[in-house]
C-alpha cells in the first residue's frame, strides 16, 4: 500500500491511497461540522437509550435502590463504548449519527479497519469528550485550579482537530484512523447499456460464482470509475496491473492475453454487477471485499 498523498479539490482536503488492485483511491477529509453533527446525533441515540433503560429499572423496581443508582451511574459508559466499537465494526466504521452525516472511519494507511483501532479510538472518546463533559456540570463545585486544568482540557480537545492537516482528534493520532466523507453509494448506468452491440454478443471470459464473491460494490464502483475513464489507454501498465491483481485475488485460471485487458474488465464488470445485484435481490448485499470479515470480527467481540 502506497503511503497517502494530500490535495485540494473543491476547497476539501483529498487523501490519495494506491491500494494493492493499483487503482488510486481518494478520500476527502469529513469537515468538523459534519463530524460534530454525526458526535450530536449520536450523543442523542446513546442517552435515549439511557433513559429507557433507566426509567424501566426504576419503574420496576427489580433492584434495590443503592444498587439501582450505581447502575445508571455506569451505564452512560456501559452503553456508550459498546454502542461506538459494535456500530464501527459492523457498519465498517460508521454509527448511526456518522451514516446520517455521510461520514465514515478509515484506517490511516488505506488498509482495513481492525477491531483494535476501533476500540482504542472510541476508549479515547471518553478521556477526550465525555469525561471533560462531566466535570463541566460540576464546574461550580470545583477549585480554581481544576477548573483550569479542566479548561486547558477541553482547549486541546478542541485545537488539536483544528490544527492537523488530517483534521485527527487525539483517539485517531493513537489508533491510527482518519474520518472521511462517505458519499452514498450509487452505481451509474451500466455501461454494458451504453454498447449495445457488445452487450448482445456472447462474453469472451466467463466467471464462476466463487470468482465473483470476492469483491463488493465499492470495488465494483472503483473498476466503473476506470472503464469510464476517457484518459486511460487500453494495454498501459496500469490496465495490464489491474488485471493480473484482479485474476490473481479471484484465482482466475484462464490466461487473458495481451490485447485482451479491457475485454477481460469489461465482462468482468458486467458479470459482477448482475451478480452483486442479483444479491441484493435476496437482501444479502456485499458492501466491499472485507465485508465478511468485518462482521465476523463483530461476532467475536460480542
Amino acid at each position: 500500500m502506497k503511503q497517502p498523498d494530500q490535495t485540494m479539490t473543491d476547497g476539501k482536503r483529498v487523501m490519495q491511497f494506491i491500494p494493492p488492485e493499483g487503482v488510486p483511491i481518494s478520500f476527502a477529509i469529513a469537515s468538523i461540522g459534519a463530524r460534530l453533527g454525526a458526535q450530536i446525533l449520536d450523543i442523542i441515540f446513546t442517552t435515549l437509550l439511557f433513559v429507557i433503560i433507566a426509567l424501566a429499572v426504576i419503574f420496576t423496581g427489580a433492584l434495590p435502590f443503592s444498587a439501582m443508582t450505581v447502575l445508571i451511574t455506569l451505564m452512560g459508559f456501559l452503553l456508550r463504548t459498546p454502542y461506538y466499537v459494535l456500530s464501527e465494526l459492523i457498519w465498517n466504521g460508521r454509527t448511526l449519527g456518522k451514516r446520517i452525516a455521510g461520514i465514515r472511519v478509515i484506517n490511516v494507511d488505506g488498509r482495513r479497519l481492525t477491531p483494535h483501532q476501533v476500540a482504542a479510538r472510541n476508549l479515547m472518546k471518553e478521556v477526550e469528550i465525555f469525561a471533560p463533559m462531566g466535570l463541566l456540570g460540576t464546574i461550580g463545585e470545583q477549585s480554581g485550579l481544576e477548573g483550569g486544568l479542566t479548561a486547558v482540557w477541553l482547549l486541546v480537545v478542541v485545537i488539536v482537530p483544528l490544527a492537523n492537516r488530517r483534521r485527527q482528534r487525539i483517539g485517531d493520532m493513537i489508533a491510527g484512523t482518519l474520518v472521511v466523507d462517505n458519499p452514498r453509494s450509487v452505481l451509474l448506468s451500466d455501461l454494458a447499456l451504453s454498447s449495445p452491440a457488445k452487450a448482445s454478443s456472447q462474453p469472451a471470459f466467463e466467471f464462476l460464482p466463487e470468482h465473483l464473491d470476492i469483491y463488493g460494490k465499492y470495488e465494483l464502483q472503483t473498476l466503473e470509475d476506470v472503464l469510464r475513464d476517457t484518459t486511460k489507454m487500453p494495454n498501459t501498465q496500469e490496465i495490464i496491473k489491474i488485471v493480473r491483481t484482479i485474476t490473481r485475488r479471484i484465482r482466475y485460471e484462464d490466461a487473458v492475453k495481451p490485447g485482451q485487458e479491457m475485454l477481460f474488465l469489461n465482462d468482468f464488470y458486467r458479470a459482477q454487477r448482475e451478480h452483486l445485484e442479483s444479491l441484493k435481490l435476496f437482501g444479502k448485499a456485499r458492501e466491499n471485499k472485507y465485508h465478511e470479515h468485518t462482521k465476523t470480527e463483530a461476532r467475536k467481540l460480542v
